[in-house]
């Protein structure tokens, strides 16, 4: 369907020439700074081999996986924009269309490089929330709820427990059980393929909340 035209943004191209630093990038017209994940130089511990191996999976969301694992640190800018030091919900949603999604008027891209437009659902982590929420697309699960997230779900971080989210990735890799699941996700800003949600949140930015959403 023709992408609308009543929300052109421009945003420029990062110089992928080594480790983004995070930031806070201003989204024009959201009123507000849509902040990301907050510390530089952090690297993934490197996967174990069944990390990295193909999974048990859908084969929509094994492509969607497929994708993350090609792009997470050698960024898709033949096909998409990227928006420097602020670009994890826009790989994100890159991934969610890998898996089949369809754009629709609230949540859409347009243009590489320079001429990069997009809807503030496609790049914001508070923005995308709300829109999950009002779209029905995905279902919210708290962290007390780890046994019903699965792969190719989405992981957004509220770093200072605001009530805003701060960090959007997709859950990579899920080990354990009962009282002992350990989940991994893989994003954009800071760049990384499997980092514990656990890290995250205990050691990254001690205290901060993860929620979940699940995909049908």
């Amino acid at each position: 369907m023709p992408r609308p035209r009543w929300f052109l943004p421009t945003a420029l191209l990062a110089l992928l020439t080594g480790t983004i630093v995070a930031g806070v990038a201003i989204l024009p017209g959201l009123g507000e700074a849509a902040p990301d994940a907050g510390i530089a130089g952090l690297q993934s511990a490197a996967p174990s081999q069944e990390r990295a191996g193909r999974v048990d999976a859908a084969p929509e969301v094994q492509a969607q996986l497929d994708y993350v694992h090609a792009h997470w640190d050698s960024y898709n800018t033949a096909e998409y924009g990227v928006l420097d030091d602020n670009d994890c919900v826009n790989f994100t949603s890159q991934s969610l269309v890998e898996r089949g999604w369809e754009m629709d008027e609230e949540w859409w891209t347009e243009g590489t490089g320079m001429d990069f437009d997009y809807t503030p659902a496609w790049v914001s982590s508070t923005a995308f929330m709300n829109y999950l929420d009002e779209s029905g697309r995905a279902t919210a699960l708290s962290d007390e709820q780890r046994s019903e997230v699965k792969l190719g779900d989405v992981a957004q971080f509220d770093w200072d427990n605001s009530g805003d989210r701060d960090h959007t990735a997709v859950v990579t890799a899920i080990e354990g059980s009962g009282d002992d699941i350990q989940i991994f996700y893989g994003g954009h800003t800071d760049d990384t393929d499997f980092r514990s949600v656990d890290e995250a949140i205990t050691e990254i930015h001690p205290g901060a909340s993860v929620y979940y959403w699940s995909i049908p």
